[in-house]
């Protein structure tokens, strides 16, 4: 393989990042290169790291490096309160915001026929058993504004009539 060929597939790998083509690609690569130093080494370090390290909470589905988040660990969270997100990314903007102080559990998606993904296919099972395992009060569902989001909200909404309390962001 030639030193040409090495760079092509880099870029090849930076272009299916998402916000990337392969003109941002190469230039990203091209940066990279000439501040091999700088950033380039410690980023492939920190990228060897996170990809030796990083999981999923077994608790909630979000991404730490332990068996459980810093969230689901942190005492203070433990207020009764389970906010509902689609995916990893939505939990992480709701962090950022600092709109919410308790727990999350992290879907993994919405339900989609077209699609094939049904309850199972979720999380939305572990969510039920975490009612009922957490003393949880009231759940937040955080679910996008589309077809499959609000069907998704709904199918919660009706597992969990009763056990506790339901309200949409």
């Amino acid at each position: 393989m030639s030193d040409r060929q090495e760079i092509e597939d880099l870029i090849d790998l930076m272009a299916r990042l998402p916000g990337l083509g392969p003109r941002s690609a190469r230039r990203a690569v091209l940066h990279l290169i000439q501040k091999r130093t700088r950033l380039m080494q410690p980023l492939a370090a920190a990228m060897q790291q996170v990809a030796d390290t990083a999981r999923e909470c077994v608790r909630c589905g979000n991404i730490g490096t332990g068996d459980l988040c810093d969230i689901c660990a942190d005492a203070r969270r433990a207020n009764g309160e389970i906010c509902v997100v689609e995916d990893v990314s939505d939990l992480w903007a709701m962090e950022r915001a600092g709109v919410f102080k308790g727990r999350y559990h992290v879907l993994g998606g919405t339900l989609s026929a077209l699609d094939a993904i049904g309850p199972e296919e979720l999380r939305i099972p572990m969510l039920v058993q975490r009612l009922v395992d957490e003393n949880i009060r009231e759940v937040i569902l955080a679910l996008g504004t589309t077809v499959d989001g609000q069907t998704t909200a709904h199918y919660i909404s009706d597992e969990i009539a009763g056990r506790c309390d339901v309200s949409s962001l």
